[in-house]
């Protein structure tokens, strides 16, 4: 069995009962003798929850300043780990580290574990500094912490659980038009850029379990939702990362593919081209994904196409596609984004996952704006400098 998802019988165990604090833990607000000795023997520098919070930025692994290593055991980290946080156990140091094999030795690296009271973050962290990493640093404060005062990021065995006992309410921030493309069944659809008309939907009672999702590890749709929760009071907000395309991985069911195939034979369409030669995608907006990754991959861009990237600075910093140019579109009226845009061009916008490539797109479809050569690329992007994994969604229609 893949080592990253245990059974449905331990996963449900872990959920009802493993891993709870007793209330001495839970009351403890300093790092006891034990931890304390261990960090003054390494010589390692602590950090406090504000710190860690700004060191995560929005959430999405993409958009991170550091790296969070969670050093409890991965049973643990299934259940509820600090968002974007990877697992390293201290009883299983040497068969996870590979997990930091394409992370630069100066990254900062923050590692915790179980609180206060926790020995494992030391251990960790001084086993990275063995290992050559320069800027390691140990939040004592931990998980426990953490919990009380944000939200928590699940696996895919925590949420399948929730889903299959309707224990929590599932909340699919993606765009719509990708809700009814395809959700994880028993979701609900509250885009993150209609948060605050839908807020109504959320649970009168503030410690409802709620678990937001979106299009994966660098989608920061569900961290927004999630923030907002909890600047509201919400008690019990969790992220599942991993959202639609590792639910998909693990094979369960979506509402697309409980529907009889026959309901998805549809007459191929003829292929339609922009005035410009760009090829249209079936949804009303979209490029030919698949072309474009063609086109992206070999190095044969034609040259009347700009590919304008609507992710954070930080993100793009971190890698994009190779030519393209930054326009955080979320921070701006439909306007602004307009006239920011390079004229007498092909604008295709992209993102890491495709929602917020078309929430720019729809931000000046609504504005009644001159979209006649302005599209969206509907894809789950991964880059590294200019280096990227292209996997293009299924069109809608």
């Amino acid at each position: 069995m893949n080592k990253r998802f245990k059974s449905l019988i331990v996963s449900s165990f872990l959920l009802i009962g493993i891993g709870s604090f007793s209330a001495e833990v839970e009351n403890l607000s300093a790092p006891t003798e034990a931890v304390l000795e261990l960090v003054k023997k390494y010589q390692l520098e602590q950090v406090d929850f504000d710190y860690v919070k700004k060191a995560i930025n929005q959430g999405n692994k993409n958009g991170v300043n550091a790296i969070l290593i969670d050093a409890r055991p991965e049973i643990k980290y299934q259940k509820g780990t600090i968002p974007s946080s990877l697992n390293i156990p201290d009883t299983k140091f040497d068969e996870y580290y590979s997990v930091l094999k394409d992370i630069p030795m100066d990254k900062e690296l923050i590692v915790y574990c179980g609180g206060y009271n926790c020995t494992k973050s030391p251990i960790v962290a001084q086993k990275l500094k063995d290992k050559g990493h320069t800027t390691v640093k140990v939040y004592s404060g931990g998980e426990p912490e953490w919990a009380k005062l944000s939200y928590l990021e699940i696996d895919t065995s925590a949420i399948k659980i929730y889903q299959e006992k309707n224990s929590a309410f599932i909340v699919d921030a993606r765009p719509y038009v990708k809700f009814l493309q395809e959700t994880i069944p028993g979701a609900i659809s509250i885009p993150d850029t209609s948060l605050t008309k839908l807020i109504g939907r959320f649970p009168i009672d503030k410690n409802e379990k709620i678990v937001v999702f979106c299009g994966g590890y660098t989608c920061e749709k569900s961290h927004i939702i999630a923030n907002k929760l909890i600047s509201l009071d919400y008690k019990d907000v969790m992220v599942y990362a991993g959202g639609l395309p590792a639910w998909k991985e693990r094979g369960l069911s979506t509402t697309a593919s409980a529907i009889d195939e026959k309901v998805n034979e549809v007459t191929p369409k003829k292929e339609q081209f922009s005035k410009n030669g760009l090829k249209l995608g079936n949804d009303e907006g979209s490029v030919d994904g698949e072309w474009l990754k063609k086109q992206i991959l070999e190095n044969k861009l034609p040259s009347y196409i700009q590919i304008v990237d609507v992710t954070s600075p930080n993100e793009f910093k971190n890698g994009h596609i190779k030519g393209a140019i930054n326009i955080e579109a979320a921070k701006l009226t439909a306007k602004e984004l307009f006239e920011k845009l390079p004229k007498n061009k092909t604008i295709v916008f992209n993102c890491t996952a495709g929602g917020r490539s078309i929430d720019a797109w729809s931000k000046l479809n609504d504005a009644k704006l001159d979209i006649s050569e302005i599209y969206y690329f509907d894809a789950n992007i991964s880059c590294k400098d200019n280096n990227c994994k292209i996997d293009v969604n299924e069109p809608l229609l």
